[in-house]
């Protein structure tokens, strides 16, 4: 069996494949960003995701063959990493696992395993991909300064406009309503409270009002539909730089592909789409095959040497939508 592992901004994901490939369990706990909240709060979700599917498959942490931990922010800090790499080891009871940063999920699962580029856009976002054993990451450089393209950058975006519109600096529009509706506001004054005060800033909560964004484009609002369009093409812009780092060629045909919430939204990823087409044939830009925990577990039995392929992604990729279909 093979364990895979995404611990995304808001959740981090688990799932079970058997040694075929096939889907045998999956479920969630909270956030493993611990950036915020301590690095303390990794080992105790981790335990609790393991421990859930081992039980729904009625296994133990041990008998499984390997696992791949996918932990956002991993890397970043470089004292936390020998704790970060230590944790899986405590709650498996083995040393069959491998981790990294959660960007590698979502290049396993989007491409299937194969050499290319994935991006992902959600709460943050990040781009990594492989080429002949070579590797290489671009963003993914935090909210206050960096994730361009992501949902906290596109909430504080909206943010900005808003209180722009309320002191008439910027033409009122949709998102002025749609901001108003999403924070439960009095008056638009109280935005600070809420953020602020409130909130403290929360990157989650920021990367939610990315949702009235969105509403307000889908309503004619030209300055949520810049953001949006913004969005993606700075999404594009790390296609680019990895494809120059990873050594493709010009010609290559380079396999791309991407995840993440912020790549649901029809303007970013037509935004995206069109941004990388005008490369013509040098990228091949695909919809992802599955999501980034199922790509963990996927790049899991890659790194043990027994690479899903090509019939077994697709029987994966099925068995999740039948599963997707029937919790809807």
């Amino acid at each position: 069996m093979y364990l895979g592992v995404d611990g995304g901004g808001t959740k981090t994901a688990f799932c079970l494949l058997g040694d075929d490939g096939e889907l045998l369990t999956q479920t969630r706990t909270a956030s493993t960003y611990y950036l915020m909240s301590g690095i303390g709060i990794v080992e105790p979700l981790l335990r609790q995701g393991v421990e859930e599917v081992c039980r729904a498959v009625g296994t133990t942490p041990g008998e499984i063959s390997h696992a791949f931990f996918g932990l956002p922010a991993y890397g970043e800090v470089s004292a936390d990493v020998p704790e970060l790499d230590a944790v899986p080891g405590r709650v498996l009871g083995t040393d069959r696992y491998a981790c990294g940063n959660d960007m590698v999920c979502g290049w396993a699962g989007s491409l299937g395993g194969v050499d290319g580029i994935n991006v992902v856009a959600g709460t943050g976002s990040i781009a990594y991909g492989e080429n002949g054993g070579r590797t290489a990451r671009a963003g993914g450089w935090g909210e206050v300064f960096g994730d361009e393209g992501s949902g906290y950058w596109v909430g504080v975006r909206g943010l900005n406009a808003f209180s722009r519109m309320a002191d008439g600096r910027l033409p009122g529009g949709p998102l002025q309503d749609a901001v108003r509706r999403s924070l439960d506001l009095t008056t638009d004054l109280d935005v600070v409270d809420v953020v602020l005060n409130r909130w403290h800033g929360d990157r989650g909560n920021v990367a939610g009002l990315s949702r009235a964004v969105a509403e307000a484009a889908d309503a004619g609002d030209p300055a949520a539909l810049a953001i949006l369009t913004e969005a993606g093409r700075e999404l594009a812009l790390l296609v680019d730089v990895q494809a120059d780092r990873l050594g493709f060629g010009a010609a290559d045909g380079i396999p791309v592909s991407f995840s993440g919430g912020m790549f649901t939204n029809p303007h970013v990823r037509g935004s995206f789409r069109a941004a990388v087409a005008r490369h013509g044939d040098r990228y091949d830009l695909r919809d992802p095959l599955l999501p980034p925990h199922l790509g963990a577990a996927v790049h899991a039995a890659r790194l043990a040497g027994n690479p899903l392929d090509a019939g077994q992604v697709r029987r994966l990729q099925s068995e999740h939508l039948d599963e997707e279909g029937r919790q809807a």
